[in-house]
């Protein structure tokens, strides 16, 4: 299992699980989230690699999710900041439209 910390928005590997732990305790992990009505859509950094495929590709490091609603536990997954926050206008504008 490979455990990351984000540093300046940039996840960087930690090797040490206790470090890692202690991070996810403390940081604000939270990347966007927007609620509206009983929807919520939540774009988070989940700290492990969820590419479990063990290719060569990037790891899969943050998760938007959907809660309540039509669209309920909607999940997409991406590798970085950038990438997390485009995806989570992506969701937000399927969920509630260009004007959210």
């Amino acid at each position: 299992m490979s455990y990351y910390i984000l540093k300046e928005r940039i996840p960087v590997l930690e090797s040490d699980p206790i470090a890692w732990g202690l991070w996810m305790g403390t940081a604000d992990h939270v990347v966007c989230k927007i609620r509206k009505g009983n929807i919520r859509v939540s774009t988070v950094f989940l700290g492990i690699d969820h590419n479990f495929a063990r290719d060569e590709s990037e790891p899969i490091l943050f998760e938007t999710m959907v809660f309540g609603g039509k669209h309920d536990q909607l999940q997409k997954r991406c590798s970085t900041w950038e990438q997390a926050t485009t995806q989570h206008l992506d969701v937000c504008h399927k969920i509630f439209g260009k004007h959210f």
